[in-house]
């Protein structure tokens, strides 16, 4: 997806008309513009220069935008670290310091004196042809200050995609031309010596009111971009993090060069306290790295020769030397960064519901504001009357709440999981995965820890643990079987290592070895191997059995002909896989383990695991077509490690990969844990629900605000109650509803998405 920056855009029929524009150019697939962070996302073979010309085309100002790098377009730069700056508050303030000193003398003027009789010059006493004028010139220059709105609300209906800033345009220049009507229609009378009828005009101006509408409109605007600009805030800590330089050895000397320079195969060192530069491997030394800012973990992990790092991260205690792997756009830290941004670009579905009414809300509040002007005057209402009632119909709409009421929420509910180690690739992704009836879980690496670990010693006669432990450490150290590792694990964990060697080692065919041990010959395998050499009493068999219905492998051992014990060695749960599944179910979600192991190991775990039903014996391609049917259920997430499970997670209407930092660009999931743990499954479900929720909210309380708001505008309520809106009134409501809708998307940073006390089930499929 191409990322472009897009500029001129005031409300959701602004975003509504360049995603139509450029969903058009030639090559375009997919188009998806955000109101909240100016940006739009691209896909397919367009050209860039068809894109940005379309956008310009359709009234606006686009500029290609690459991280850590300048783009060059017809309009200009754009580049990742400002495309998230506020830009937009410090421009409002600027313009509301000026308005209210322009506006604050106009409002004397027009109010003060008129309505509660305030002290004038004595010049303008009485003099109201000069009062008018004093108001014509401080309005206007409240709208010359103002003037975005004009351009931008003039220009957007030349190009017939009327937006916000036409709606406030519109209200205020209709405002300050007819009260420029009225003041030449008192110059006349005041000729006509005619006092009654300059006293009427003067009732019949509304300066202060079109001043009065651009001042809040931009209070309103003020308040949206600084909230605006809180929603971003996980994603711009999260660029703050990336180093700025990197010590690297060329040539066997150390120079610190920028970490643009850093290329792949370069080896750099880290020094305690340092941040590490890029993803690479560590090649000498051994330390305790930090990798809070990526997983969320605060307890440091232990680095030595062979293990990966990743940019960002903090070394702690010891001096490494390193390999970058990474660089660039393709470090941990840089993709992470990438998804953010790519979910801030795309668009959930509810939101498209939102963009339609949006594009063509404006034209029709343009509509209803001419009618309502048209009835007022054919039910006798004076021309000031009529005015006044269309005027607020056309202020106190508002389409800005009906185009941020998702994206906002969307924005904070992705940053929120940014922060806690689940990221969401899509905004699709987000809204989704609260909506999933089935959970497929794979077993190894997802249910369980996917490293074989000892579970049991079991010696026999007169062996003790330890020598059992002893014999088989020997003879499984120069073994390369996957289950040697366990044992070899587990007697350093012991401290059995004493340096003895085996000699006359052999792996004999039959799931077997063999060797001698200071003169004694040492055997280990399955039953039937060591039954060749061995005794095994029926006693010794059944405890095998129960150990392999437990899902445990046991490993038999002896010396010299003599069974000195049983090794059972098995993928051992995660500590939070039975308290995730619990989770859950207590959802209301259907939970499926699947796995290729054998129905036995299979059923095992899954009873451990306390999952609904287990699917033994899957391949990765039979894993996908098991999916497939599950679909039949609900809506199906896959919960895997986002390798051999490829197939099932692209198949999955919401793939979720399970997996360290460094595997984050698995392309077929669509929510990836960082933190490796089950249980952020629940938590990344129990956030989308939250965001989805917020929504719901969010789109209610703009679609509320306009139904009641604009027949009271309107007057529909004036023959009945006499309830009647001043203009200025109404762009203040506007004004705050794009206010109220942000705000309430900013309560998502309060969610505490691993509380299991308010989950609730399902009642339908939705």
């Amino acid at each position: 997806m191409e990322q472009y920056s897009v500029t001129g855009m005031s409300c959701a029929a602004c975003s509504a008309r360049v995603e139509k524009a450029v969903s058009k150019v030639p090559g375009v697939t997919a188009c998806s513009v955000s109101l909240l962070t100016n940006s739009m996302g691209v896909e397919g073979s367009a050209e860039a220069s068809a894109v940005i010309a379309a956008v310009e085309e359709a009234g606006y100002g686009a500029a290609l935008k690459k991280a850590g790098e300048k783009a060059q377009s017809s309009v200009g730069t754009a580049k990742e670290e400002d495309f998230l700056k506020d830009k937009e508050t410090p421009v409002l303030k600027r313009r509301l310091i000026v308005s209210l000193c322009f506006l604050m003398p106009l409002m004397y003027f027009s109010m003060g004196h008129m309505m509660w009789n305030w002290p004038v010059p004595a010049v303008l006493q009485g003099n109201h042809v000069a009062m008018g004028l004093i108001q014509l010139l401080l309005s206007g220059i409240v709208m010359v200050v103002n003037q975005k709105f004009f351009i931008s609300g003039f220009k957007s209906l030349w190009h017939k995609a009327p937006n916000m800033d036409t709606l406030v345009a519109l209200g205020s220049a209709a405002s300050y031309v007819y009260s420029i009507y009225a003041l030449f229609a008192m110059t006349d009378a005041q000729m006509r010596m005619d006092a009654e009828s300059v006293m009427s005009y003067m009732h019949e101006f509304y300066f202060e009111s079109a001043a009065m509408i651009l001042t809040l409109i931009t209070v309103g605007k003020m308040l949206e971009a600084r909230s605006k600009g809180k929603t971003t805030d996980a994603l711009k800590s999260l660029m703050k993090l990336a180093p700025k330089t990197a010590n690297i050895l060329r040539e066997g000397k150390e120079i610190q060069v920028s970490v643009d320079q850093v290329r792949k195969g370069d080896l750099f060192v880290v020094r305690p306290g340092e941040n590490i530069p890029v993803d690479g491997i560590v090649l000498e030394g051994s330390s305790a790295v930090n990798e809070s800012a990526l997983t969320g973990e605060s307890i440091p992990v232990d680095k030595n020769p062979g293990d990966q790092v990743s940019a960002a991260t903090l070394n702690h205690s010891g001096f490494i030397k390193c390999e970058a792997t990474r660089v660039g756009e393709d470090t941990t830290l840089s993709q992470i960064i990438q998804m953010v941004s790519d979910a801030a670009a795309t668009k959930a579905p509810i939101a498209k519901v939102a963009d339609r009414v949006s594009g063509v809300f404006v034209p029709a509040v343009i509509s209803i504001a001419a009618v309502t002007i048209l009835i007022w005057l054919l039910a006798g209402q004076s021309i000031g009357f009529a005015l006044a009632r269309g005027i607020s119909v056309l202020v106190i709409s508002c389409p800005c709440a009906l185009g941020l009421a998702t994206p906002v929420a969307i924005m904070v509910g992705n940053g929120m999981g940014a922060k806690r180690g689940i990221m969401f690739k899509t905004a699709v992704s987000l809204e989704e995965t609260g909506k999933v009836d089935v959970v497929a879980l794979d077993k190894t690496g997802t249910i369980t820890s996917g490293e074989p670990r000892v579970t049991d010693l079991i010696p026999v006669g007169k062996y003790s643990e330890r020598e059992l432990l002893t014999m088989a450490y020997v003879l499984e150290k120069k073994s390369e079987h996957p289950l040697a590792r366990a044992i070899l694990l587990r007697g350093q964990e012991d401290g059995v290592e004493d340096g003895t060697e085996a000699e006359e080692f052999q792996a004999v065919p039959g799931n077997g070895l063999s060797g001698k041990m200071k003169g004694a010959l040492l055997t280990g395998g399955n039953l039937a191997f060591i039954t060749k050499s061995a005794a095994v009493s029926s006693e010794i068999k059944q405890r095998a059995e129960a150990l392999a219905e437990e899902g445990k492998t046991p490993l038999f051992f002896a010396k010299d002909g003599e069974l000195t014990g049983i090794i059972a060695v098995a993928d051992v749960m995660k500590e939070d896989s039975p308290q995730a599944v619990r989770q859950l179910q207590n959802m209301g979600i259907q939970v499926v383990m699947l796995t290729g192991d054998n129905e036995r190991t299979a059923k095992a775990i899954g009873k451990q695991a306390g999952v609904d039903q287990v699917i033994a014996g899957v391949l990765p391609d039979g894993k996908e077509s098991v999916i497939r049917s599950l679909k039949n259920r609900g809506k199906v997430a896959m919960v895997g490690d986002g390798i051999n499970d490829a197939p099932a997670l692209t198949r999955a209407d919401i793939g979720i990969a399970i997996g360290a930092g460094t595997d984050i660009a698995i392309d077929a999931a669509d929510v990836v844990l960082m933190k490796s743990r089950l249980s952020d499954v629940p938590a990344a479900i129990r956030l989308s629900r939250a965001a989805l929720r917020n929504i719901h909210e969010n789109l209610f309380w703009a679609f509320f605000y306009n139904v009641v708001g604009i027949p009271l505008a309107a007057g529909l309520w004036y023959p009945i109650f006499g309830w009647k809106l001043n203009p200025m009134f109404g762009a203040a409501a506007m004004s705050l509803s794009s206010f109220c809708v942000v705000t309430n998307a900013l309560r998502l940073n309060w969610f505490n998405m691993h509380d299991a006390g308010k989950d609730k089930k399902k009642t339908q499929k939705t």
